[in-house]
């Protein structure tokens, strides 16, 4: 089969980006043909993979998603597929992989009433309405059991039509068997003393993330701990806001913040704890990532991949409704307590032994190939 793949931006270092290319890479591996429709590709092509980047501008994001919709189902008319799999929502999909919470119900719960009386709202509803609906055929691929319940609640979307995937982490995350020497190595280049603590945030989008809060903890920390500790932030953001905190908490010579890098299991293996205390996050990948290379893990419940460090009882989660002195304090107990931080990656290690966190991208291919469903993609059965 022939298989178009749309996502609004690809580059090398975001969650859902590198989730789409393992899944396209694992249809591509079974002998299927892969086309991807994007406006924005950073980094290297796949080898056989068919990238067509589409040409459209707008000074909104709803009237390019607009814009690349019409661009798209044209191009699809002119040359068309079998399958059509969209890594944003978007009408027209056979497979949408949700990488995103429902946007309804953030509408009505975050936003005020005049909120949704914006065209951005329309857009965004709409595109949702179009692979939610129960009319709509859209199967849809779900890596967060808790966003199911809403988009039901909200669309009435048949259960049939969800398929939960397991998490997907990939294999070099997990501790190799020199990770002793691997971490020796990347604290001597960081010039990280056996006495220091080394804490890390790691993923695109630093206000989501929680970035300010992690800043306002390692000011909080007891002076002698704040001395001998160190943060370091990696993710694709404008770093400009954050700078200004860290000056104004009187830390900045203990963070650094690095732009999205390929060698993240190196940071992994060489800090002593992961820090994840996100706004909202639909599912948190890098948490599993420090699970499977023993790294404690900090983070707050919000996350839909949390309940793996509590069931592994590899770090502490913070329970909602968030509190910065719970935040505060468990990061200071977390980096005293070297007894506990040996044992919660010892167990982070064990649960990754026998736990499925890995086949996410064999399932999702499944799904898209399932042979017993029509072939030819939704837009054009309508």
């Amino acid at each position: 089969m022939h298989l178009a793949f749309i996502l609004y931006k690809y580059f090398p270092f975001g969650g859902l980006q590198r989730d789409f290319l393992r899944i396209a890479l694992e249809c591509q591996r079974r002998g299927h043909g892969i086309r991807v429709y994007t406006p924005i590709w950073e980094g290297e092509v796949p080898a056989g993979f068919d990238v067509r980047v589409v040409p459209v501008k707008a000074l909104f994001n709803h009237r390019r998603n607009e814009k690349l919709q019409a661009w798209v189902e044209a191009d699809l008319a002119r040359d068309p597929v079998d399958r059509v799999v969209g890594f944003n929502k978007m009408p027209g999909l056979d497979v949408y992989y949700a990488a995103d919470g429902c946007f309804e119900d953030k509408a009505q719960t975050l936003r005020n009433g005049l909120y949704r009386q914006w065209g951005r709202y329309r857009h965004f509803a709409d595109y949702e309405r179009a692979v939610f609906d129960p009319a709509s055929k859209t199967e849809i691929l779900m890596i967060s059991e808790v966003q199911q319940p809403l988009f039901v609640k909200h669309y009435g979307t048949p259960a049939a039509r969800f398929h939960l995937l397991p998490p997907g982490i990939a294999a070099d995350r997990r501790a190799p068997a020199n990770a002793a020497e691997i971490r020796t190595a990347f604290r001597r280049e960081f010039g990280l003393g056996d006495d220091e603590r080394l804490v890390v945030q790691i993923g695109s989008g630093f206000k989501t993330k929680g970035l300010d809060r992690t800043l306002k903890a390692v000011a909080a920390l007891p002076r002698a701990l704040r001395g001998r500790t160190r943060l370091i932030a990696i993710g694709q953001d404008d770093p400009k806001p954050f700078l200004l905190q860290m000056k104004a908490l009187g830390i900045a010579d203990r963070v650094s913040i690095l732009k999205g890098r390929s060698d993240i299991p190196r940071f992994l293996l060489g800090a002593d704890l992961l820090i994840h205390p996100a706004y909202n996050e639909n599912t948190g990948t890098v948490l599993l990532e420090a699970l499977v290379a023993g790294l404690p893990v900090l983070v707050t419940d919000v996350c839909g991949y949390a309940h793996y460090i509590a069931d592994a009882d590899a770090g502490q989660v913070l329970p909602s409704p968030f509190e910065q002195p719970r935040l505060d304090r468990g990061l200071a107990d977390m980096l005293a307590d070297d007894e506990a931080r040996a044992r919660w990656s010892r167990n982070g290690l064990a649960f990754a032994e026998h736990a499925d966190l890995y086949s996410m991208p064999e399932r999702a291919a499944d799904v898209i190939l399932d042979d017993a469903r029509p072939v030819g993609h939704e837009a054009a059965r309508r």
